[in-house]
């Protein structure tokens, strides 16, 4: 493991990039987009009976349902689509992505989220910031014959912290492990997110790297209550909480300028 000092200067020999890695909901998007589908059906809302089928660790599954429910109530993916459109950003969040466009050379930006790879394309598209991300990283969904969104989990894991169908460091450390095998090599790497699941990943960021998890949101109170040191493993990224996205814009422009 590299210290600092020492990746600083692999940096300056090598050019090496800043990684940006973004959680969508309550993060980038100020709302969740897998409920904000449910303005899309005429009612605006789900059956009790419905909502009572969600278990624990299993949301995934639960969408699917929801979306089945959805194409039922004759809801079609151009009016989900036009739903999507309209959910609202966190503040800064616009502007932070074209400045990482425009800054392409120097940093890599990617989405790991548990919502879906539809409605994060849709609404990316609609807003358009897509340039200012590499990768995105989701459960797949598409449009079937019925003319339903459908939904399918990402992939399974082993990690025992985690939904059944995403381990978010197992996402983070493969990308970096890809990407170093194309020699891409990341000099820091900027997380911000709001969730519990977004704990596991900070496991594997390194000393120097900056763990950003959204004020007042789940992320915040597990660090600050110390779940994430409590198997004895330290924290190795500053931890630095945001409110809007032009704190995290700031630290990103203090790493590449």
């Amino acid at each position: 493991m590299l210290s600092v000092g020492a990746r600083f200067r692999k940096y300056q020999c090598r050019g090496m990039k800043t990684l940006m890695v973004f959680d969508f909901d309550h993060t980038i998007v100020d709302e969740n987009c897998d409920t904000w589908v449910i303005r899309s059906t005429p009612d605006k809302r789900l059956p009790e009976s419905l909502k009572k089928t969600y278990e624990k660790g299993r949301w995934t599954e639960y969408m699917g349902r929801v979306m089945s429910y959805v194409g039922d109530q004759a809801v079609t993916p151009e009016s989900i689509r036009s739903v999507m459109h309209t959910i609202p950003f966190t503040d800064g969040m616009v502007e932070l992505f074209t400045f990482i466009s425009g800054h392409k050379n120097d940093i890599d930006c990617i989405i790991i989220s548990d919502a879906n790879t539809l409605f994060i394309d849709w609404i990316l598209d609609a807003a358009g910031i897509r340039p200012a991300f590499d990768k995105v990283f989701s459960n797949p969904a598409s449009i079937d014959n019925r003319g339903y969104v459908t939904v399918q989990c990402y992939h399974s894991h082993n990690c025992v912290k985690c939904p059944i169908n995403m381990c978010k460091r197992k996402i983070l450390e493969d990308f970096i492990e890809a990407q170093d095998k194309a020699g891409v090599e990341y000099k820091w790497t900027i997380y911000a997110g709001d969730g519990s699941n977004d704990l596991c990943p900070l496991k594997s960021m390194r000393e120097g790297d900056i763990a950003m998890p959204r004020k007042g949101y789940t992320l915040e109170r597990l660090l600050l209550a110390g779940v994430a040191t409590k198997d004895g493993t330290a924290l190795k990224p500053r931890v630095q909480a945001w409110t809007s996205a032009t704190e995290i814009l700031s630290e990103l422009k203090a790493l590449i300028q």
